[in-house]
């Protein structure tokens, strides 16, 4: 199992984001790594990670996509047969049990498999703001699982990555446009709701058009729950550090 963290200016939040993450895999009876990939960062987020002790790539993207793909494309530098790929981002905190969570759908035939986030410190935004999240949140909630999509718990089996070309080179919606294309080419496509990871509420977020910025219009206006996706957070070269 390989996880996929790309992280812009992220030495803040990514130390909590690494614990959890390295906590979620410790266990497991399957090898596995953590990669994080430092965009065009200014501050110290790869000298974080590497103090972490997980591999280190860096990129001058500014691109989540392309960021996400270069994570990617190393951990398949061994081939895609037997690996799980997951990605999440660098303001979220993964449950425990989110490694098992994976691996139980990796060996159950999943080809995508389609998490949920949930916020829990809302104290940077208006109390109108979370009320109006959680109730559209809810509305993407059904009785087989959900329609929500983001980078933050996403995993894929390697080789449906492959086949479906991987994390296109898009500034943002590029978790949405892979399990689109998975859809579309009627892979196992599983959305469940059962792991889900807490994410930030933050003002300034990373990506434009991400999840910072859904928040934001919340806060200006109420929106028409059919026109609003909860989520499309995006989120060349590389070397290891």
């Amino acid at each position: 199992m390989a996880v996929v963290v790309p992280a812009h200016d992220e030495q803040a939040l990514l130390p909590g984001c690494l614990t959890s993450v390295l906590d979620a895999l410790r266990h497991l009876p399957v090898r596995s790594e953590v990669i994080v990939v430092a965009d065009d960062c200014r501050d110290a987020t790869a000298a974080v990670a590497a103090r972490a002790g997980v591999v280190v790539l860096t990129v001058r993207a500014r691109n989540v996509g392309r960021a996400r793909a270069a994570g990617m494309a190393y951990a398949l530098r061994d081939g895609p047969q037997g690996l799980w790929l997951v990605t999440t981002d660098a303001d979220s905190r993964v449950p425990r049990r989110w490694g098992g969570w994976h691996l139980r759908h990796a060996r159950a035939g999943t080809d995508l498999l389609v998490g949920t986030v949930r916020v829990t410190d809302w104290a940077s935004r208006a109390t109108r703001v979370r009320e109006r999240f959680e109730a559209r949140y809810r509305q993407g909630l059904t009785d087989t699982g959900h329609r929500h999509v983001h980078g933050a718990n996403l995993g894929c089996a390697a080789t449906a990555y492959e086949r479906l070309g991987g994390f296109a080179d898009l500034r943002h919606g590029e978790d949405h446009d892979l399990v689109e294309r998975g859809r579309r080419q009627a892979m196992r496509v599983v959305a469940d709701a059962g792991c889900a990871v807490r994410t930030s509420a933050r003002r300034h977020g990373r990506a434009p058009h991400g999840f910072a910025g859904y928040l934001d219009a919340l806060e200006d206006r109420p929106m028409a729950p059919s026109t609003v996706e909860p989520e499309r957070t995006p989120c060349g070269g590389c070397t290891v550090a």
